[in-house]
């Protein structure tokens, strides 16, 4: 039987993979598109994502591919300082195509083990107290564990997790709610040529956004332009894409031209609909990224919390498989990762409020912008857009406990250096500790950081902050809330 299947293969569906078979876990991600997308919708990775491809060492792969970026703008695009004391390592935001994106962790994914099968779109599933059984359309790639059924094949799995988009069809068939709130406003967004000069259309552009902030144009080289422009309602059906004649009469309406738009790489639309899935699990079935959550992509924080999310569950869900993981662990996905995206939903919601050309929006923005002038209101916003401020409830403790951990510089290298298989840390500096009995679970380094005020950590998978202190006892009591029992 296959440990777990992952309906999707965007970014979320194959960071969760990767984390998965870190671990050994036997996974197949099962794709409807027959091919990979060759458009971005999302163009860069934040500075917590940044840390987690650190964290596994994949950043070496990403930064030759990407533009590092420490500027303003990233709050309902108020143009503010870069902050110069953000608490990581990587204080910047990485320019990436999404496409890259999705090659680099496509290949790591395969490099690790995972199969990927495309052109196999889920249709059904059903689930009992040992696993899930999942329907594919009829012409779905067959399997060895495949069996005739319902016109189509069938697979078993262990877990399924939907990582299957805002449309997701897993959470449709769990019968999951997905309150929120429906679009108000759209936007076109596209890749196209135009035949007038850069600086023509840059001068343009600048004299619209006086007044209209959702409309611009971002040169990508070779004469293409990313174009994006507000419609004047909400389409009834935005699966459909919107034709270039329409982007061209929608950028006469606020430009005064077309600038000779012709040649689309792409074209699509959004909406600015808030939702959010009323529970991320039932029983084996989870879900992650849009699958669970859809918001405006302001601030560009979808596919980044996406991957978060991913990398939260699958030291968990991997835990789960492996028959470790302690009462509770494989539910603390919902219960930390939930109000994280509300969270996400919330500041999405303001920044296109802020985005508004209407006079009682402008006036906020103004005040808004006013207070980001205080250098720690603009990093507080930062934080919030980069993820670097998420701090999950642990209760009561020291102030590092439920955050994730900077990587810091040690006296035999980094701390991040030495997480790339995915397993607990316990870095000690005092040499008198112990993690007898997780071993095969918890790794146990002494060294020592100048930057790490403490004696000792204890750090989950994901990096987050699980235990500070010095005493054995007290270390003791903590490590099977994270890694179940002792060996024997």
């Amino acid at each position: 039987m296959i440990d777990v299947i992952i309906a999707g293969s965007g970014p979320t569906g194959l960071m969760l993979a990767c984390e998965l078979r870190l671990h050994g876990v036997r996974v197949l991600v099962l794709e409807k598109e027959t091919e990979p997308t060759t458009h971005s919708r999302a163009q860069g990775l934040h500075a917590r994502s940044v840390e987690m491809m650190d964290q596994r060492g994949l950043l070496e792969r990403f930064l030759p591919l990407g533009q590092q970026f420490a500027v303003g703008g990233f709050f309902a695009g108020i143009d503010k300082p870069w902050p110069d004391r953000l608490d990581t390592a990587h204080s910047y935001v990485l320019a990436i195509p999404q496409v890259i994106t999705e090659r680099l962790l496509t290949e790591h994914a395969t490099e690790l083990g995972a199969e990927i099968r495309r052109g196999c779109e889920l249709v059904g599933l059903s689930q009992d107290e040992h696993g899930v059984t999942v329907e594919l359309a009829s012409g779905g790639t067959p399997a060895d564990e495949g069996v005739a059924g319902g016109g189509g094949r069938q697979l078993r799995s262990r877990y399924l997790v939907g990582c299957d988009g805002g449309r997701s069809t897993v959470r449709r068939l769990l019968g999951v709610g997905f309150p929120g709130e429906p679009s108000r406003v759209e936007t076109l967004l596209g890749e196209m040529e135009v035949a007038v000069p850069q600086e023509t259309l840059a001068a343009v552009v600048a004299e619209v956004r006086k007044t209209h902030l959702r409309f611009g144009a971002m040169p990508l080289g070779d004469g293409v332009y990313r174009v994006i422009v507000p419609t004047e309602g909400v389409a009834e059906d935005r699966t459909v894409p919107p034709t270039l004649e329409e982007f061209k009469q929608r950028l006469r309406v606020f430009a005064g031209t077309d600038f000779g738009a012709h040649s689309p790489r792409w074209l699509s639309r959004f909406g600015d609909a808030t939702r959010l899935a009323e529970r991320y699990r039932t029983g084996r079935v989870l879900l992650a990224g849009d699958a669970a959550h859809i918001h405006p992509p302001t601030g560009g924080q979808g596919l980044n919390l996406g991957i978060q999310d991913a990398f939260n569950l699958g030291w968990k869900l991997a835990a789960e498989v492996g028959g470790w993981a302690p009462e509770g662990l494989l539910d603390s996905y919902h219960t930390e990762r939930h109000p994280v995206a509300a969270d996400v939903l919330d500041n999405t919601r303001a920044q296109m409020l802020l985005l508004s050309p209407e006079p009682g929006p402008r006036s906020v923005r103004r005040l808004v912008s006013e207070l980001m002038d205080f250098e720690e209101v603009n990093r507080y916003l930062i934080e919030k857009i980069t993820a670097i401020g998420v701090r999950y409830d642990f209760g009561e403790g020291h102030e590092l406990l439920g955050r994730r951990m900077r990587d810091v510089g040690l006296k035999r290298g980094r701390l991040y250096e030495l997480m790339h298989g995915g397993r607990g840390l316990l870095l000690d500096q005092t040499g008198r500790l112990s993690v007898a009995g997780w071993a095969d679970r918890v790794d146990h380094v002494v060294d020592v950081s100048e930057e790490l005020d403490v004696p000792a950590v204890l750090l989950r998978p994901d990096g987050h902050v699980a235990w500070v202190g010095e005493d054995q006892q007290d270390l003791l009591s903590r490590l099977p809330k994270w890694f179940g029992a002792a060996a024997g």
